[in-house]
């Protein structure tokens, strides 16, 4: 299933497909992720609102594993040289009922980039969950515009180092995935991004929930999920551009 132009359409039709993609990149999460680990929808996360958490019940003393973590296969990996963490006592700082929280989830709508107040509150509360050792996953399947010209992980990593990047002209979705890392084992801070064009598969990706281990989200099997359960109509709206019961747009 190919990714579609969603910003040919309002923002209420979005925000239904929205809702059933997170429910099924949930779905998928909770047939992969290791004993101990559950995916959990749009919980309250120390005043934060992510799309998806996944939270790990474990004691604090849970081994780690030696040597380097195996990394993602993404097209760009971009790693931190410089400390993002000054001080932190705790790995994981944010704590949900069923366990410490350890990754996010967040599926980009158009009210987060719908003025500068949103967009700098998205951008803060993604640096309050790497900063507290969660990691993030961001699905951004929507353009830069004038708030994020050079996309959202630019505006994210400026904040951890002033970095070069653009999106490449016909690839300007975002998929990006943020190890929050881990400075008692050496761990830096680690984006692997995945530029995205409009008519392309979704590919999957990482999702860290340790600084050496990781899990494939499936999201273009979600995505296909999702759009298979949606309204015809609707459906006919995203791709055509109108109604079913309306005439062709005249120019």
């Amino acid at each position: 299933m190919p990714m579609h132009d969603w910003s040919r359409v309002e923002p209420t039709i979005y925000h239904h497909f929205h809702q059933q993609w997170t429910a099924e990149i949930c779905k998928a999460l909770n047939g992969l992720l290791p004993p101990g680990f559950s995916a959990l929808i749009e919980q309250w996360a120390a005043g934060l609102t992510p799309d998806v958490l996944t939270v790990e019940r474990r004691r604090p003393d849970r081994p780690r594993s030696e040597g380097v973590a195996t990394l993602p296969r993404t097209r760009l990996t971009i790693e931190s040289r410089e400390d993002f963490f000054v001080k932190r006592a705790n790995r994981v700082a944010i704590r949900h009922r069923l366990g410490d929280l350890v990754c996010v989830i967040e599926v980009v709508s158009p009210g987060n980039k719908s003025g500068r107040h949103a967009i700098r509150s998205f951008v803060e509360k993604t640096h309050e969950f790497l900063r507290s050792g969660v990691n993030v996953l961001l699905i951004d399947p929507f353009p830069p515009g004038p708030r994020d010209p050079h996309s959202l992980h630019k505006l994210i990593w400026d904040e951890i180092e002033d970095l070069p990047f653009d999106l490449p002209a016909d690839e300007p979705l975002l998929l990006a995935s943020y190890r929050a890392g881990d400075p008692s084992v050496g761990a830096s801070v680690l984006a692997n991004i995945e530029p995205l064009g409009v008519g392309a598969l979704v590919p999957d990706m990482p999702a860290w929930i340790d600084w050496d281990l990781f899990v494939e989200v499936p999201l273009e099997r979600a995505y296909s999920a999702a759009w298979d359960a949606g309204p015809a109509d609707f459906r006919f709206l995203v791709e055509q551009g109108r109604l079913p019961d309306e005439g062709p747009p005249t120019n």
